[in-house]
């Protein structure tokens, strides 16, 4: 398929992605020493992605974001979507409009997200693999994953389809964390994410003070503000350990191929957006596509 095959190891080229996608989880599902074997796996630590390229034509936008639950990944995929022309695509999003949908697997994703619990391989695989489908149909190229793999499972069985071109793992002080996650808010009408805390965390034990201005809606929207039913601090705190526990391998995962890079939020968007595109070697074509515009 477009978005996949690109890259596909030889041994499955002749193989549809998404039929190999399905056909790993269903095969490790009845393998599961192999996974906890896995998930001990203990890695070196891998050298810096290489980034020298400056135009990503020239190399490949096979990407993936790591990071706790609500530290931005979503944010920061977005906007590198946007500025490289290739799909985003959110897990959390997929769920969200399975959740919308009405049906058995609505019903079973609901109170699974509403007690804070990650949503099994079985369920994300099969969502994905729809969504990969319907990128196919329409042409799409490369992708940046934002969401996926969560587990040593996930990242094993996308290393059989793909080459990933870089990991991105966005990290931020579980106070601020939880603090941001609480904050968010959504608009009933049109959908929109907002955030209204305002965070100013002093520095301790070596991190630096954090300040976060709110994203605030505009006004139209202000009086149609909801939470989400799952962001409440005892789901969240449960949300990060859950992450802790199961992700944290696949960061490793991924330092161990030299495909990691850890980028540490310096504060909200003005201060953190800049910083990345600097780090990504993308300043410079950032200011080329907006002199083109």
């Amino acid at each position: 398929m477009a978005a996949l095959t690109r890259l596909v190891k030889p041994s499955f080229a002749s193989h549809s992605p998404i039929s190999y996608l399905n056909r790993c989880l269903y095969s490790s599902i009845t393998s599961e020493s192999n996974s906890h074997a896995a998930s001990a796996y203990t890695p070196h630590l891998g050298a810096k992605p290489n980034l020298s390229v400056k135009d990503p034509k020239d190399r490949n936008v096979q990407w993936v974001f790591l990071g706790s639950p609500g530290v931005g990944k979503g944010t920061y995929a977005s906007r590198l979507s946007n500025l490289l022309g290739v799909p985003h695509i959110a897990t959390g999003d997929l769920v969200r409009e399975e959740l919308a949908a009405s049906g058995p697997l609505s019903r079973q994703l609901s109170e699974i997200v509403n007690q804070g619990k990650l949503v099994s391989d079985e369920i994300i695989i099969n969502l994905l693999s729809k969504r990969l489908e319907a990128g196919e149909a329409k042409g799409e190229l490369g992708f940046i994953l934002d969401g996926f793999p969560r587990t040593m499972r996930q990242a094993e069985i996308l290393e059989g389809v793909t080459d990933i071109d870089l990991v991105l793992n966005l990290k931020l002080r579980e106070d601020v964390l939880l603090e941001k996650c609480l904050g968010r808010r959504t608009c009933s009408q049109c959908g929109g994410n907002f955030n209204v805390a305002t965070i100013n965390v002093k520095g301790s034990n070596g991190s630096p003070a954090i300040s976060m201005a709110p994203l605030l809606p505009p006004q139209h929207c202000m009086s149609k503000l909801i939470t989400r039913a799952d962001d409440t601090e005892e789901v969240i705190k449960h949300r990060i350990d859950i992450y802790n526990e199961k992700s944290r391998p696949v960061e490793e995962f991924y330092r161990s191929r030299g495909k990691l890079l850890e980028f540490d939020l310096p504060g909200g968007i003005p201060e953190s957006w800049p910083k990345l595109l600097e780090v990504l070697d993308l300043d410079d074509y950032k200011e080329q596509q907006s002199a083109a515009a």
